[in-house]
């Protein structure tokens, strides 16, 4: 096995050997801007371990891990024309770098080439990748709806808002873990049960993001702290907040969550005082430990030597001690 570095390492030459800007040069100029922006490429690393926890070479999951990373950006592309976001991982986003029909068009060629990447596989890899590829990607789908919808709403429970992030964030880890088992040719049984794995790890590390989007230090997080608060988005703190604050933090709340975005000044701390006052905070932390618990669960009964299971711990551990 190798170091979640390593993985790393191996997976960014193989990006860089495929990456290439071709003609028409304003489709494909902005794909290979999007994928070498960076990031921490959890996905694709994860497809790798994953393989070669189940005794593949991880060379042989290389285009898996590749789709599986052009997806994500993919998405990220369409997201940030959405969100009309200007920045990406620090750099100007593709539809500010170019135009919105560019980062559109952009785009679809990238959630094509994803799919290319799994003709490489035999035919029976290839169609249990792509049948489990199409679920998750329209799962992703439904995931950014159920977010956009939220921002209009007020009555945003827990339950709902657990179901958008499992559908927009923690399925495309839990798909990266079954993908890696599929290439590998894993049993069912462990196809399946690495799915639960990434899915559970999948939701803790979303929530793990909300709470360092306000709790995180500004200069590791790699983003601006407090960017959810400035959005009025209802996060898992926003909502708990909601339920066990006191009506005076309630009212505050929900004054606070009417600025717009432009009027923020002290209103990151005043939520952020809240959210600590109201308990929103810890039950967030309790709620990571839990799905990282759940995640935990599955490996009891994975069919993988001690040994193994252990690496898959220390990795879950490592993702929820996270800074950025």
């Amino acid at each position: 096995m190798l170091s979640i570095e390593k993985y790393r390492s191996v997976f960014i030459s193989y990006l860089e050997s495929k990456t290439e800007t071709k003609e028409p040069k304003n489709l494909y100029a902005p794909i290979t801007y999007i994928l070498k922006l960076g990031g921490k490429r959890l996905r694709p690393v994860l497809v790798l371990l994953t393989a070669q926890l189940f005794e593949k070479d991880h060379n042989d999951a290389l285009d898996a891990a590749l789709a599986i990373e052009v997806f994500h950006n993919f998405s990220l592309v369409h997201d940030d024309i959405m969100d009309d976001a200007p920045k990406r991982r620090g750099k100007p986003t593709v539809h500010e770098k170019w135009d919105i029909n560019t980062g559109i068009l952009s785009g679809d060629a990238m959630l094509i080439m994803a799919y290319q990447l799994f003709e490489n596989y035999e035919v029976h890899i290839f169609k249990n990748l792509a049948k489990l590829f199409s679920k998750t990607a329209l799962e992703v789908c439904e995931g950014q709806q159920y977010d956009v919808d939220f921002e209009t709403r007020e009555d945003v429970t827990l339950q709902e808002y657990l179901k958008m992030i499992e559908y927009k964030t923690a399925v495309l880890v839990a798909a990266a873990m079954k993908m890696g088992a599929i290439v590998a040719e894993a049993s069912d049984k462990s196809q399946e049960e690495m799915y639960s794995f990434g899915l559970n790890l999948g939701i803790a590390f979303q929530l793990q993001d909300d709470y360092l989007d306000v709790y995180g230090d500004p200069e590791t997080f790699g983003k601006q702290v407090g960017g959810d608060i400035i959005e009025n988005k209802k996060t898992y703190l926003f909502i708990k907040a909601m339920e066990a604050g006191s009506t005076s933090n309630r009212k505050q709340l929900q004054d606070l969550y009417s600025i717009q975005p432009k009027e923020t000044e002290g209103k990151v701390e005043a939520v952020k005082t809240i959210f600590t006052e109201s308990g929103a905070a810890a039950a967030t932390q309790e709620a990571i430990v839990n799905y990282t618990k759940k995640a935990f669960a599955v490996l009891e009964g994975l069919e993988l030597t001690q040994e193994k299971k252990d690496i898959l711990r220390a990795f879950g551990e490592h993702l929820m001690q996270r800074t950025v």
